[in-house]
């Protein structure tokens, strides 16, 4: 089979493909002939060395998508033929976090999923939602679970709220979307007036451009008239926590998730006196969250926003573009 493996940590130059053997399966293991895969950030960090628990000469990716062909002895909860997707953190089933799960994480520590042919235990896949192609399902892995993991089972918005997204990378759009199908209403900040566009037509309420507005916190206030929003997606970071955190009502919920923008020490005053919640998300979630998750695409047809799908030879070519940050949804590699 052809695999892809990560020969360094500098850069796109070092992923190489490879021919290796298909993987033997064992007692309640799982072989998956994978279809398709979809990048994030993280992966584009692990890949130049900016992340930590990254070992040369692994499998890169936590997100693809594909069909099982092979079951090994006592294997219950899979078929020959059933669509599946991995889980982001193999250990983690259901319950809180806990601080081994880093340690199961596909694609750093443990081999990810950019090959032909993988192996799974069973109980680190789930099935995919009918309703979405195997393009859209290696799309949810990261992205979508924790979008829901710091949205729906963080906060679970209802009609009336309102929900702060920032930007148009994966979490932000499911967040964008499982918040709509809420009945909440949904602020979309963006760096560009075309993606402010695409933002509305996903549906977005109000849109925020933050390079022209980049006291974008204060028009927050303006449109909820001072009241601030009821749940914020934030990531970010240091970059914009602070502004998060004036924009936020008293009250609120701030879901921490990324790192993207640099910047200055926060006010933590602002936390304490306005009871605001922060909770981070770490390690996107559970496999209980992921079948919730599936469960409520399927019954309201959510489908992901991709934007643009690469052959698996070209694997540097879709991180190439997915550095430049042009994409607006998932950047996905197929077969």
């Amino acid at each position: 089979m052809k695999a892809w493996i990560l020969e360094g940590v500098d850069g796109i130059k070092t992923l190489k493909l490879r021919t290796r053997e298909i993987p033997q399966i064992g007692n309640g293991q799982v072989l998956v002939s994978m279809k398709a895969w979809s990048l994030n950030y993280r992966d584009m960090l692990l890949v130049s060395g900016r992340h930590s628990g990254v070992n040369t000469g692994i499998i890169p990716l936590s997100d693809g998508a594909g069909e099982v062909v092979a079951i090994g002895k006592d294997v219950s909860r899979f078929n020959v033929g059933d669509r599946v997707a991995g889980i982001y953190s193999q250990h983690w089933i259901n319950g809180g976090a806990k601080p081994d799960y880093p340690g199961s994480a596909l694609g750093g520590p443990i081999d990810g999923v950019l090959a032909e042919y993988i192996v799974f235990s069973e109980e680190g896949l789930v099935r995919l939602p009918h309703n979405l192609s195997y393009e859209e399902g290696a799309t949810l892995p990261c992205a979508a679970v924790t979008a829901w993991n710091g949205l729906i089972v963080s906060c679970a918005p209802t009609v009336g709220q309102t929900v702060l997204t920032m930007g148009s990378g994966g979490v932000s759009l499911f967040a964008l979307q499982l918040a709509k199908a809420a009945g909440a209403t949904v602020i979309a900040t963006s760096g560009s007036d075309q993606k402010l566009d695409r933002l509305k037509e996903l549906g977005a309420d109000m849109v925020i451009n933050y390079n022209s507005t980049p006291g974008w916190d204060e028009e927050v206030l303006r449109l909820t008239n001072g009241a601030g929003v009821d749940h914020i997606i934030e990531v970010g970071g240091t970059g914009t926590l602070d502004r998060s955190l004036n924009a936020i009502k008293t009250g609120g919920h701030i879901a921490l998730i990324g790192i993207l923008a640099a910047g200055n020490a926060v006010d933590f005053g602002k936390l304490i006196m306005k009871n605001i919640n922060l909770r981070g998300i770490g390690n996107v979630g559970s496999r209980e969250m992921f079948e919730s998750l599936n469960t409520a695409l399927e019954m309201r047809n959510i489908r992901p926003v991709i934007d643009k799908v690469f052959p698996f030879h070209e694997v540097d070519a879709a991180f190439r573009y997915f550095e430049s940050r042009a994409n607006f949804g998932k950047v996905v590699i197929s077969l």
